[in-house]
């Protein structure tokens, strides 16, 4: 058997253990009830205790194990904003660089078969538009984040490219949960977090690079046409 299958099959294996056996740990409810206890536990060991929520996100990002919403709620009440977003901004878009490269070197036939017609639809945007295509991806909340990362393996856009736009078009969403994740005790679900109005304003956000360039595209077309008819 094709070794790269086998990974696959591995990480796919993995991921279905996971979720299956610590899933119901990645809930509100839970992160609500664990939150004093963790709080004790965190005052006495800072630096392990971010280091291992660091580690622990990129992994639950890298695999797309559900949940990574209650974590990050979670970090922000126990760590704080500023430290919080520290930690989540870097760790999220590390783990979704790993998700990325899975997809690119592991997965990409069980990919294309799966999602192959939004593959297309990506394509086109990332050959027409590039970065800015990706950067408006991550600024819509309504597209799922881990679908990016494995969909965005399969174009070629480079990893590091990947990695530094992502980093930025992430953190405004990220921003948003952490600073409801400051009152975690006052939430009673995740869909009251992003407010219609806080989408909307995600979606004109991220349509505003691509609508940016086409714009300045047309500029510099209108004045070479009138540079040549002069």
């Amino acid at each position: 058997m094709n070794k790269k299958l086998l990974i696959g099959i591995l990480l796919v294996s993995i991921i279905v253990f996971l979720t299956i056996n610590y899933g119901q740990l990645l809930t509100l409810e839970n992160a609500k009830h664990q939150q004093a206890s963790l709080a004790q536990f965190i005052d006495a060991n800072f630096l392990f205790a971010a280091l291992s929520y660091f580690a622990i996100y990129i992994v639950i990002t890298a695999l797309s194990i559900p949940g990574a919403a209650v974590v990050t709620l979670l970090g922000a009440a126990l760590f704080g904003f500023w430290t919080s977003l520290l930690l989540v901004s870097f760790a999220s878009t590390i783990g979704a660089t790993l998700a990325f490269l899975s997809s690119r070197f592991l997965l990409k036939e069980w990919v294309q078969n799966k999602f192959g017609e939004k593959l297309n639809t990506i394509n086109e945007g990332i050959e027409k538009d590039g970065a800015f295509y990706l950067f408006s991806l991550r600024l819509i909340p309504v597209v799922p984040f881990f679908l990016i990362n494995l969909l965005m393996g399969l174009t070629p856009i480079s990893a590091v490219r990947f990695y530094l736009v992502s980093q930025l078009g992430m953190l405004p969403g990220t921003a948003v949960y952490l600073n409801a994740g400051t009152q975690l005790s006052q939430i009673d679900n995740l869909s009251g977090i992003v407010s219609f109005p806080v989408i909307l304003s995600f979606v004109l956000l991220g349509l505003f690079p691509i609508i940016t360039k086409k714009v300045i595209g047309l500029v510099k077309r209108t004045s070479l046409e009138k540079n040549n008819e002069a």
